[in-house]
């Protein structure tokens, strides 16, 4: 254990015995650099450690305070449990039908699969944007296609070094955003009629690009912390003909699970061994709370059996639609199939994101997003526990920006939606989330956007109608 963790640790454990009570001021950085004899970026990091936790909330120009431990009174979901095994999909008119509602600006978001786009350097990247535009080399028309820009692959190199990743830009394929990367992936290593793993609950894009392509799902028990279960996903590889594997390892969405470090060490052992590719939608990675980045997965990629699949939509720049796929030993076919398809992504975008990378304090940004969702991510679950039924379950994330809840099982989440809509107030009902459409008394919330005495009320209304359902 390291120093700040150490003082975290000991910290907690003052909190939890009442010495520190609610409300109380913690001692300053420089108290307890002297009482601890530790450095000030020592305890720094212990305190924000606390505040990931929701023991502590810093207060501008006071310090850091107690708060109520949140989280306690509700407790943990337990392990999902899929029913059946393999599926065939037909599920798109079931999403649609339900996503069209987040779209109207005047609905409170909570349903949403964005963060507030106000959270982003938007007018810093339209000024990158802007040069890159002006003085665009006609040339690049043809040098930036696939895989993409030279620089901006050189970028996220590097960004793959500081993970502890050897990544070669080479393999590298920038794509327009991340779900195209996960399609060009599966057409890479899947044919109509084959089967691939996922988890359960999964991100609805997951359901509806297997269903596009013609594939059969077999759905993998998760918990809601640690992610996908390796002793499920080692029976399912040994039972089942897999093609692949399509997992969110980190703050997955609907969950918000992260498969633990060593777990995912484990996890990509067993593929290795069965020689079964991991299509990983990594969008979430920089979204965490902690002091330090979940590994890697492409750092044990040793076989090139890992695509690791992100985007800057969740972290960067919405709407700019670039993403981008690592693809191991797949990278010359889904380069193939990127060209035969889409043929190329915006180069414009692609020079500005590399500029921003080089210049635009990236790093500041994240440290900056990372803690606004902690903060948002505490008040919407203080809300949560205030307004809503005895019975009620949820997950506390260590990052991303999804709550996931479990309500009584009287509750029916499609007709609290439909009900909620009726509020002004969206939600995304469990069965969205499952290609069986299971999960029928769970929702998602979304802690991406500010709080306000609007999403309070919300979430007062919210839990008014599932104590009307019980």
């Amino acid at each position: 254990m390291s120093r700040y963790q150490d003082l975290a640790e000991q910290t907690e454990k003052l909190i939890t015995a009442g010495v520190f009570r609610a409300g109380d001021r913690l001692p300053s950085i420089r108290q307890a650099c002297s009482t601890h004899d530790v450095s000030p970026v020592t305890v720094s990091q212990a305190y924000y450690l606390l505040e990931s936790r929701g023991l502590i909330e810093a207060r501008p120009k006071s310090g850091y305070f107690v708060r109520a431990r949140l989280g306690q009174r509700l407790p943990e979901p337990e392990m999902s449990q899929p029913v059946g095994d393999s599926t065939q999909l037909e599920v798109s008119d079931f999403i649609f039908q339900i996503l069209e509602s987040v779209k109207d600006p005047s609905v409170v978001p909570l349903g949403s699969s964005f963060p507030s786009p106000y959270l982003f350097p938007l007018d810093k990247l339209g000024r990158f944007l802007a040069s890159a535009a002006r003085k665009l080399d006609p040339l690049a028309t043809v040098t930036d296609l696939p895989p993409g820009n030279e620089e901006l692959r050189r970028q996220l190199a590097l960004r793959y070094l500081a993970h502890g990743a050897h990544v070669s830009p080479q393999e590298i394929i920038v794509t327009s955003g991340a779900l195209e990367g996960l399609n060009l992936c599966l057409q890479a290593v899947t044919r109509p009629g084959d089967l691939i793993a996922i988890e359960s609950p999964t991100f609805y894009a997951t359901l509806q690009a297997s269903e596009r392509l013609g594939l059969k799902v077999i759905e993998i028990p998760t918990h809601p912390r640690d992610g996908v279960s390796l002793a499920a996903l080692e029976e399912a590889l040994r039972l089942h003909p897999i093609k692949a594997c399509l997992f969110m390892l980190n703050f997955s969405n609907p969950s918000g699970g992260r498969v633990p470090d060593e777990n995912k060490k484990v996890l990509l052992e067993l593929l290795r061994r069965h020689q079964v590719p991991l299509i990983e939608d990594d969008v979430y990675a920089e979204l965490y709370f902690g002091p330090q980045a979940p590994l890697c997965s492409k750092a044990e990629d040793s076989d090139g059996l890992v695509m690791h699949v992100s985007s800057f939509s969740k972290c960067l720049a919405p709407g700019y639609r670039l993403g981008w796929v690592a693809a191991g030993r797949y990278a010359s076919r889904i380069q193939r199939q990127k060209l035969s398809t889409s043929l190329a992504t915006t180069i414009p975008v692609q020079i500005a994101l590399a500029d921003y990378l080089k210049h635009g304090g990236y790093e500041n940004h994240l440290r900056h997003l990372r803690r606004t969702l902690a903060r948002q991510e505490v008040m919407l679950v203080e809300a949560v526990e205030r307004h809503f039924p005895a019975g009620t379950r949820l997950a506390r994330p260590q990052g991303g920006y999804f709550l996931w809840l479990e309500l009584p099982r009287q509750v029916d989440a499609l007709l609290l939606h439909r009900q909620a809509l009726a509020h002004g107030i969206s939600i995304a009902p469990g069965p969205i989330f499952s290609a069986k459409r299971e999960f029928g008394h769970w929702l998602r919330l979304n802690f991406g956007h500010p709080d306000s005495p609007r999403q309070q009320a919300a979430i007062a209304t919210l839990g008014q109608l599932v104590a009307d359902q019980l």
